[in-house]
Protein backbone atom coordinates (compact mmCIF):
# COMPACT_ATOMS: atom_id res chain seq x y z
CA UNK A 1 0.00 0.00 0.00
CA UNK A 2 1.34 3.21 -0.94
CA UNK A 3 1.99 5.18 2.32
CA UNK A 4 0.59 9.04 1.73
CA UNK A 5 3.23 10.97 1.36
CA UNK A 6 4.31 13.71 3.98
CA UNK A 7 3.63 11.97 7.37
CA UNK A 8 6.82 14.02 9.70
CA UNK A 9 5.91 15.66 12.34
CA UNK A 10 5.19 19.10 12.56
CA UNK A 11 7.79 21.73 13.49
CA UNK A 12 7.51 23.23 17.91
CA UNK A 13 8.05 26.51 18.74
CA UNK A 14 7.25 26.20 22.06
CA UNK A 15 10.08 27.55 23.80
CA UNK A 16 8.77 30.81 23.01
CA UNK A 17 5.11 30.23 23.60
CA UNK A 18 4.33 29.89 19.56
CA UNK A 19 3.44 26.94 17.99
CA UNK A 20 4.15 26.81 14.28
CA UNK A 21 2.79 24.26 12.95
CA UNK A 22 4.24 23.99 9.38
CA UNK A 23 2.88 22.55 6.22
CA UNK A 24 6.42 22.36 4.98
CA UNK A 25 8.35 20.18 8.04
CA UNK A 26 5.36 18.17 7.60
CA UNK A 27 6.46 17.59 4.03
CA UNK A 28 3.61 19.32 3.01
CA UNK A 29 5.69 23.46 -0.70
CA UNK A 30 6.26 27.77 -4.37
CA UNK A 31 7.22 28.15 -7.12
CA UNK A 32 10.00 30.42 -6.40
CA UNK A 33 10.92 31.00 -9.86
CA UNK A 34 9.06 34.28 -10.78
CA UNK A 35 7.93 34.81 -14.39
CA UNK A 36 9.20 38.45 -13.63
CA UNK A 37 12.72 37.01 -12.69
CA UNK A 38 13.46 34.08 -14.82
CA UNK A 39 15.49 35.51 -17.47
CA UNK A 40 16.85 33.16 -20.54
CA UNK A 41 20.05 32.32 -21.45
CA UNK A 42 21.20 32.45 -24.96
CA UNK A 43 23.96 30.49 -26.78
CA UNK A 44 27.46 32.44 -27.08
CA UNK A 45 27.19 29.98 -30.39
CA UNK A 46 23.99 30.46 -32.07
CA UNK A 47 20.93 32.92 -31.78
CA UNK A 48 18.42 32.50 -29.73
CA UNK A 49 15.45 34.50 -29.65
CA UNK A 50 14.52 34.93 -25.43
CA UNK A 51 10.65 34.38 -25.46
CA UNK A 52 9.28 37.92 -24.20
CA UNK A 53 6.01 36.42 -22.62
CA UNK A 54 4.80 37.82 -19.22
CA UNK A 55 1.33 35.39 -18.20
CA UNK A 56 0.26 38.01 -15.47
CA UNK A 57 -2.54 35.52 -13.76
CA UNK A 58 0.44 32.96 -12.73
CA UNK A 59 2.17 36.28 -11.21
CA UNK A 60 -1.22 37.11 -9.03
CA UNK A 61 -1.72 33.22 -8.62
CA UNK A 62 1.53 33.26 -6.23
CA UNK A 63 -0.19 35.68 -3.83
CA UNK A 64 -3.23 33.79 -3.24
CA UNK A 65 -1.14 30.80 -2.78
CA UNK A 66 1.02 32.07 -0.35
CA UNK A 67 -1.73 33.42 1.80
CA UNK A 68 -3.42 30.02 1.49
CA UNK A 69 -0.02 28.78 3.35
CA UNK A 70 0.83 31.66 5.89
CA UNK A 71 -2.93 30.95 6.55
CA UNK A 72 -2.48 27.03 6.66
CA UNK A 73 -0.20 28.33 9.94
CA UNK A 74 -1.68 30.77 11.90
CA UNK A 75 -5.19 28.52 12.21
CA UNK A 76 -3.37 25.28 13.54
CA UNK A 77 -3.10 24.52 16.76
CA UNK A 78 -2.81 26.79 19.23
CA UNK A 79 -2.27 29.84 16.51
CA UNK A 80 -3.78 32.97 16.46
CA UNK A 81 -6.77 32.03 14.49
CA UNK A 82 -7.67 28.42 15.62
CA UNK A 83 -10.57 29.56 17.29
CA UNK A 84 -11.54 31.53 14.15
CA UNK A 85 -10.83 28.41 11.69
CA UNK A 86 -12.95 26.18 13.91
CA UNK A 87 -15.99 28.46 13.68
CA UNK A 88 -16.52 28.71 10.02
CA UNK A 89 -18.94 26.32 8.19
CA UNK A 90 -17.47 22.74 7.62
CA UNK A 91 -15.52 22.66 4.52
CA UNK A 92 -13.72 25.85 4.84
CA UNK A 93 -11.48 24.59 8.02
CA UNK A 94 -10.68 21.52 5.40
CA UNK A 95 -9.30 23.98 2.68
CA UNK A 96 -8.09 26.21 5.21
CA UNK A 97 -5.83 23.33 6.60
CA UNK A 98 -5.10 21.88 2.89
CA UNK A 99 -2.77 25.37 2.62
CA UNK A 100 0.13 22.94 2.92
CA UNK A 101 -0.31 21.82 -0.62
CA UNK A 102 0.62 25.45 -2.02
CA UNK A 103 4.06 24.37 -1.91
CA UNK A 104 2.55 21.32 -4.54
CA UNK A 105 1.24 24.18 -7.04
CA UNK A 106 4.35 26.47 -6.32
CA UNK A 107 6.84 23.23 -7.29
CA UNK A 108 4.48 22.94 -10.60
CA UNK A 109 4.60 26.70 -11.55
CA UNK A 110 8.42 26.71 -10.92
CA UNK A 111 8.91 23.73 -13.83
CA UNK A 112 6.26 25.66 -15.70
CA UNK A 113 7.65 29.25 -15.58
CA UNK A 114 11.05 27.97 -16.68
CA UNK A 115 10.00 25.56 -19.19
CA UNK A 116 8.88 28.84 -20.53
CA UNK A 117 11.76 31.28 -19.91
CA UNK A 118 14.44 29.11 -21.34
CA UNK A 119 12.56 27.41 -24.25
CA UNK A 120 14.99 28.87 -26.85
CA UNK A 121 18.19 28.50 -24.89
CA UNK A 122 21.10 26.46 -25.74
CA UNK A 123 22.62 24.68 -22.68
CA UNK A 124 26.56 24.92 -22.67
CA UNK A 125 29.44 25.92 -19.78
CA UNK A 126 28.37 29.57 -20.47
CA UNK A 127 24.70 28.98 -20.37
CA UNK A 128 25.27 26.71 -17.68
CA UNK A 129 26.77 29.48 -15.49
CA UNK A 130 24.25 32.08 -15.90
CA UNK A 131 21.37 29.97 -15.14
CA UNK A 132 22.68 28.37 -11.91
CA UNK A 133 24.14 31.93 -10.69
CA UNK A 134 20.32 32.98 -11.86
CA UNK A 135 18.92 30.93 -9.75
CA UNK A 136 21.16 30.93 -6.68
CA UNK A 137 20.30 34.95 -6.82
CA UNK A 138 17.00 34.02 -6.81
CA UNK A 139 16.38 32.18 -4.13
CA UNK A 140 19.54 32.58 -1.34
CA UNK A 141 19.41 36.72 -0.37
CA UNK A 142 16.16 36.58 0.93
CA UNK A 143 16.73 33.57 2.62
CA UNK A 144 20.16 34.54 4.00
CA UNK A 145 17.82 37.57 5.29
CA UNK A 146 15.56 35.18 6.75
CA UNK A 147 18.73 34.06 8.56
CA UNK A 148 19.25 37.04 10.05
CA UNK A 149 15.99 37.88 11.16
CA UNK A 150 15.80 34.74 13.03
CA UNK A 151 19.45 34.80 14.53
CA UNK A 152 18.64 36.22 18.07
CA UNK A 153 16.59 33.07 18.56
CA UNK A 154 19.08 30.38 16.69
CA UNK A 155 21.46 32.15 19.50
CA UNK A 156 19.73 31.85 22.27
CA UNK A 157 18.52 28.17 21.84
CA UNK A 158 21.68 26.73 20.88
CA UNK A 159 24.03 28.28 23.62
CA UNK A 160 21.24 26.40 26.40
CA UNK A 161 22.97 23.37 27.78
CA UNK A 162 20.36 20.84 26.00
CA UNK A 163 22.46 21.59 22.97
CA UNK A 164 25.94 20.03 22.19
CA UNK A 165 28.65 20.68 19.85
CA UNK A 166 28.03 17.98 17.02
CA UNK A 167 24.24 18.97 17.17
CA UNK A 168 24.59 22.82 17.07
CA UNK A 169 27.13 22.33 14.03
CA UNK A 170 24.39 20.10 12.20
CA UNK A 171 21.91 22.38 12.65
CA UNK A 172 23.59 24.92 11.53
CA UNK A 173 24.87 23.19 8.62
CA UNK A 174 21.51 22.31 7.38
CA UNK A 175 20.20 25.91 7.82
CA UNK A 176 23.25 27.74 5.99
CA UNK A 177 23.74 25.12 3.13
CA UNK A 178 19.72 24.77 3.09
CA UNK A 179 19.72 20.90 3.25
CA UNK A 180 16.31 21.08 5.53
CA UNK A 181 14.72 19.23 2.75
CA UNK A 182 16.82 15.79 3.13
CA UNK A 183 17.27 15.44 6.30
CA UNK A 184 13.69 15.65 7.68
CA UNK A 185 12.56 17.32 11.23
CA UNK A 186 15.16 19.21 13.00
CA UNK A 187 13.44 19.61 16.16
CA UNK A 188 13.43 23.64 15.68
CA UNK A 189 11.00 26.05 13.51
CA UNK A 190 13.16 28.76 13.10
CA UNK A 191 11.88 28.43 9.63
CA UNK A 192 10.26 25.98 8.69
CA UNK A 193 9.34 26.79 5.26
CA UNK A 194 12.95 26.44 4.30
CA UNK A 195 12.50 22.79 3.57
CA UNK A 196 10.69 23.78 0.03
CA UNK A 197 14.16 25.41 -0.92
CA UNK A 198 16.11 22.45 -0.48
CA UNK A 199 13.81 21.03 -3.54
CA UNK A 200 14.02 23.86 -5.32
CA UNK A 201 17.95 23.98 -5.51
CA UNK A 202 17.45 20.37 -6.40
CA UNK A 203 15.36 20.68 -9.53
CA UNK A 204 17.29 23.67 -11.22
CA UNK A 205 19.67 20.47 -10.71
CA UNK A 206 17.84 18.59 -13.07
CA UNK A 207 16.19 21.08 -15.21
CA UNK A 208 18.49 21.50 -18.26
CA UNK A 209 18.61 17.48 -18.18
CA UNK A 210 14.61 17.36 -17.84
CA UNK A 211 13.98 20.12 -20.15
CA UNK A 212 16.15 18.94 -22.77
CA UNK A 213 13.88 15.73 -22.96
CA UNK A 214 10.79 17.49 -23.39
CA UNK A 215 11.67 20.50 -24.60
CA UNK A 216 9.66 19.42 -28.56
CA UNK A 217 7.72 16.98 -26.64
CA UNK A 218 4.08 15.95 -28.67
CA UNK A 219 0.90 14.79 -26.95
CA UNK A 220 2.02 11.32 -26.16
CA UNK A 221 5.28 12.48 -25.00
CA UNK A 222 3.42 14.56 -22.25
CA UNK A 223 0.87 11.86 -21.51
CA UNK A 224 3.93 9.25 -20.68
CA UNK A 225 5.73 12.15 -18.60
CA UNK A 226 2.69 12.87 -16.98
CA UNK A 227 2.20 9.00 -15.98
CA UNK A 228 5.67 8.71 -14.55
CA UNK A 229 5.01 12.19 -12.35
CA UNK A 230 2.10 10.36 -10.79
CA UNK A 231 3.84 6.80 -10.27
CA UNK A 232 7.59 7.43 -9.67
CA UNK A 233 6.51 8.81 -5.79
CA UNK A 234 4.63 5.19 -5.52
CA UNK A 235 8.17 3.64 -7.42
CA UNK A 236 10.03 5.67 -4.66
CA UNK A 237 8.03 4.61 -1.98
CA UNK A 238 8.41 0.82 -2.76
CA UNK A 239 11.83 0.92 -3.14
CA UNK A 240 12.55 1.98 0.21
CA UNK A 241 13.51 5.65 -0.39
CA UNK A 242 13.16 7.33 2.87
CA UNK A 243 10.69 10.01 2.75
CA UNK A 244 12.98 12.90 4.65
CA UNK A 245 14.46 13.02 1.27
CA UNK A 246 11.91 15.47 -0.27
CA UNK A 247 13.38 16.61 -3.25
CA UNK A 248 12.92 13.39 -4.86
CA UNK A 249 9.56 12.95 -3.93
CA UNK A 250 8.04 16.38 -5.25
CA UNK A 251 10.84 16.22 -8.37
CA UNK A 252 7.30 14.68 -10.02
CA UNK A 253 6.00 17.88 -9.71
CA UNK A 254 8.72 20.06 -11.27
CA UNK A 255 8.07 17.54 -14.38
CA UNK A 256 4.57 17.94 -14.45
CA UNK A 257 5.13 21.66 -14.44
CA UNK A 258 7.64 21.31 -17.33
CA UNK A 259 5.00 18.88 -19.06
CA UNK A 260 2.26 22.01 -18.33
CA UNK A 261 4.34 24.37 -20.40
CA UNK A 262 4.64 22.01 -23.27
CA UNK A 263 0.62 21.59 -23.09
CA UNK A 264 0.48 25.28 -23.10
CA UNK A 265 2.47 25.85 -26.21
CA UNK A 266 0.52 23.20 -28.17
CA UNK A 267 -2.70 24.65 -27.18
CA UNK A 268 -1.90 28.26 -27.80
CA UNK A 269 -1.11 26.59 -31.72
CA UNK A 270 -5.22 27.01 -31.81
CA UNK A 271 -6.42 30.35 -30.83
CA UNK A 272 -9.89 28.58 -29.74
CA UNK A 273 -7.86 28.23 -26.39
CA UNK A 274 -7.09 31.63 -25.81
CA UNK A 275 -8.95 33.60 -23.16
CA UNK A 276 -10.80 30.47 -22.71
CA UNK A 277 -8.48 29.20 -19.78
CA UNK A 278 -11.33 29.02 -17.16
CA UNK A 279 -13.10 25.87 -19.03
CA UNK A 280 -9.39 24.63 -17.42
CA UNK A 281 -9.03 26.06 -14.09
CA UNK A 282 -12.70 26.60 -13.13
CA UNK A 283 -13.30 22.55 -13.04
CA UNK A 284 -10.02 22.32 -11.66
CA UNK A 285 -10.59 24.96 -8.54
CA UNK A 286 -13.09 22.85 -8.12
CA UNK A 287 -12.16 19.34 -8.42
CA UNK A 288 -9.05 20.46 -5.99
CA UNK A 289 -11.68 22.04 -3.18
CA UNK A 290 -13.38 18.67 -3.40
CA UNK A 291 -9.85 16.55 -2.99
CA UNK A 292 -8.81 18.71 -0.17
CA UNK A 293 -12.35 18.60 1.52
CA UNK A 294 -13.06 14.84 1.12
CA UNK A 295 -9.57 13.40 1.30
CA UNK A 296 -10.65 10.91 3.88
CA UNK A 297 -12.32 9.05 1.62
CA UNK A 298 -8.64 7.98 -0.29
CA UNK A 299 -6.40 8.22 2.12
CA UNK A 300 -4.27 5.11 2.91
CA UNK A 301 -5.17 4.20 -0.81
CA UNK A 302 -3.21 3.62 -3.47
CA UNK A 303 -1.79 6.84 -4.08
CA UNK A 304 -1.79 10.10 -1.99
CA UNK A 305 -3.34 13.70 -2.50
CA UNK A 306 -0.65 15.27 -3.94
CA UNK A 307 -0.64 12.18 -6.58
CA UNK A 308 -4.32 13.20 -7.04
CA UNK A 309 -3.55 16.70 -7.46
CA UNK A 310 -0.70 16.88 -9.72
CA UNK A 311 -2.70 16.60 -13.04
CA UNK A 312 -5.12 19.70 -11.31
CA UNK A 313 -2.94 21.70 -10.77
CA UNK A 314 -1.53 20.72 -14.58
CA UNK A 315 -4.71 21.91 -15.65
CA UNK A 316 -4.85 24.97 -13.15
CA UNK A 317 -1.89 26.25 -14.26
CA UNK A 318 -2.44 26.41 -18.22
CA UNK A 319 -6.36 27.38 -17.58
CA UNK A 320 -4.74 30.90 -15.92
CA UNK A 321 -1.92 30.75 -18.27
CA UNK A 322 -4.37 31.01 -21.55
CA UNK A 323 -6.27 33.66 -19.23
CA UNK A 324 -10.23 34.85 -19.78
CA UNK A 325 -12.73 34.92 -17.26
CA UNK A 326 -13.05 37.41 -14.03
CA UNK A 327 -10.59 35.39 -11.66
CA UNK A 328 -7.63 35.49 -14.22
CA UNK A 329 -8.75 38.96 -14.74
CA UNK A 330 -8.28 39.82 -11.27
CA UNK A 331 -5.21 37.82 -10.81
CA UNK A 332 -3.94 40.13 -13.61
CA UNK A 333 -4.83 43.47 -12.03
CA UNK A 334 -1.66 45.73 -11.28
CA UNK A 335 -2.17 44.89 -7.51
CA UNK A 336 -2.28 41.84 -7.61
CA UNK A 337 0.69 41.39 -9.95
CA UNK A 338 2.67 43.36 -7.39
CA UNK A 339 1.68 41.51 -4.52
CA UNK A 340 2.66 38.09 -6.37
CA UNK A 341 6.17 39.48 -7.26
CA UNK A 342 6.24 39.51 -3.49
CA UNK A 343 4.94 36.62 -2.61
CA UNK A 344 8.40 34.79 -2.33
CA UNK A 345 9.60 37.52 0.41
CA UNK A 346 6.41 36.63 1.94
CA UNK A 347 6.76 33.16 1.99
CA UNK A 348 10.09 32.89 3.75
CA UNK A 349 9.98 35.61 5.82
CA UNK A 350 6.39 35.20 7.22
CA UNK A 351 7.71 32.48 9.91
CA UNK A 352 10.95 34.47 10.91
CA UNK A 353 8.17 37.27 11.31
CA UNK A 354 6.02 35.21 13.40
CA UNK A 355 8.94 34.41 15.96
CA UNK A 356 9.40 38.24 17.06
CA UNK A 357 5.31 39.02 16.57
CA UNK A 358 4.47 36.39 18.38
CA UNK A 359 7.16 36.88 21.57
CA UNK A 360 6.77 40.73 21.91
CA UNK A 361 2.88 41.01 20.89
CA UNK A 362 0.69 38.02 21.31
CA UNK A 363 2.19 36.83 23.99
CA UNK A 364 2.77 39.76 25.98
CA UNK A 365 1.12 41.82 28.56
CA UNK A 366 -0.82 43.67 26.19
CA UNK A 367 -2.94 40.07 25.29
CA UNK A 368 -4.59 41.59 22.07
CA UNK A 369 -7.44 39.58 20.41
CA UNK A 370 -6.28 37.25 18.75
CA UNK A 371 -8.41 37.94 15.27
CA UNK A 372 -7.19 41.34 15.24
CA UNK A 373 -3.50 40.29 16.41
CA UNK A 374 -3.50 37.92 13.17
CA UNK A 375 -4.63 40.69 11.28
CA UNK A 376 -1.96 43.03 11.97
CA UNK A 377 0.28 40.10 11.37
CA UNK A 378 -0.97 39.65 8.30
CA UNK A 379 -0.46 43.47 6.98
CA UNK A 380 2.83 43.81 8.19
CA UNK A 381 4.48 40.72 6.70
CA UNK A 382 2.62 41.78 2.81
CA UNK A 383 4.12 45.32 3.51
CA UNK A 384 7.58 43.77 4.65
CA UNK A 385 7.62 40.96 2.17
CA UNK A 386 6.84 44.14 -0.30
CA UNK A 387 9.70 46.36 0.85
CA UNK A 388 12.05 43.38 0.88
CA UNK A 389 11.14 43.12 -2.59
CA UNK A 390 11.49 45.85 -3.79
CA UNK A 391 14.89 47.22 -1.57
CA UNK A 392 16.82 43.68 -1.59
CA UNK A 393 15.23 40.86 -3.40
CA UNK A 394 14.94 42.13 -6.84
CA UNK A 395 18.55 44.49 -6.22
CA UNK A 396 20.31 41.75 -5.45
CA UNK A 397 19.21 39.48 -7.82
CA UNK A 398 19.98 41.96 -10.74
CA UNK A 399 23.61 42.59 -8.85
CA UNK A 400 24.61 38.64 -8.76
CA UNK A 401 23.87 37.84 -12.54
CA UNK A 402 25.46 41.54 -13.29
CA UNK A 403 28.58 40.00 -11.58
CA UNK A 404 28.63 36.78 -12.62
CA UNK A 405 28.58 38.21 -16.50
CA UNK A 406 31.63 40.19 -15.31
CA UNK A 407 33.45 37.78 -14.19
CA UNK A 408 32.46 35.01 -17.28
CA UNK A 409 33.44 37.88 -20.07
Amino acid sequence: MYRPTHRGKAADGRLYNIRITSALQTGHSYTLASPALASPVSSPRASVVPIVEYLPALTGLRFGLAIWVILHHICGTGMMLEAWARSLPAPLPALIAGGYLAVQTFFVLSGFVLARTYAHARWNRQSLGRFFTARFARIYPVYFVSLIVISPFVIEMLTSPSWKGIARGSLLANYIFVLQGWTGALGVGWNTPAWSLSCEFFFYLCFPALFVMLRHARWATIAVAMALSILTPIALDHAGVPWNWKPLYNLPDFVAGIAAARIFALTTGSRRWLNRGYWLYVPALIVGGLLIVYRATFDGGWADLNTYLRPVNVALLVGFALSGGWIARWLSTSLADFLGRSSYSMYVLHVPILWWYGRYYVHSKLQPARPMAAAIYLMIVIATAGLVFQWLESPASVWIRARQKRATR
